[in-house]
């Protein structure tokens, strides 16, 4: 009898601590690797593109319209079980260049930049009327070969060859 509970409480331990096992939060990280020592080593007025390129490397990406800004984005994310990742810190770094590709300036951007946009409802409003399951399922019965067009019906010149 003794022994019987011992060996009920340690299977309740075991069960415990695999279910809280399941609850533990996976970290991952997303993009430029941050070694701050580099980005403070950049310099407005005295670094230029090959110079930012040889000590940060190749950007994560470059701006594609007006000035072309160098974009370096590094984003840390933690996941709980069976839910999304969420991001846990960001770090953007903009390197912007003048007309020779002298740095112009560097700005660090962060998570006040983030937004979490959460959409209105459940459904997507659209246009047109609503339908039941049923409809949609059964609602294609009894049109087919009915004369109203299509493979078995008849053609009433109604088609894109005029047939």
């Amino acid at each position: 009898m003794r022994h019987s509970r011992a060996v009920r409480a340690g299977l309740a331990a075991i069960v415990a601590v695999a279910a809280l096992s399941g609850c533990a939060s996976i970290k991952d990280h997303r993009g430029y690797l941050v070694d701050t020592a580099l980005l403070d080593a950049v310099q407005p007025g005295i670094d230029n593109k090959t110079s930012v390129e040889r000590s940060l490397g190749r950007p994560t990406f470059v701006s594609e319209w007006g000035q072309k800004d160098w974009y370096y984005v590094s984003i840390d994310t933690k996941q709980a079980a069976f839910a999304r990742p969420r991001a846990a810190s960001q770090t953007i770094l903009k390197v912007s260049f003048d007309d020779r590709g002298n740095v112009s300036n560097i700005e660090r951007i962060g998570m006040e930049k983030v937004v979490r946009l959460d959409p209105d409802g459940n459904k997507t409003p659209t246009l047109g009327r609503e339908r039941t399951f049923l409809e949609d399922l059964f609602g294609n019965i009894g049109t087919v070969g009915s004369g109203m067009g299509g493979p078995a019906g008849p053609s009433g010149g109604t088609g894109p060859n005029g047939s």
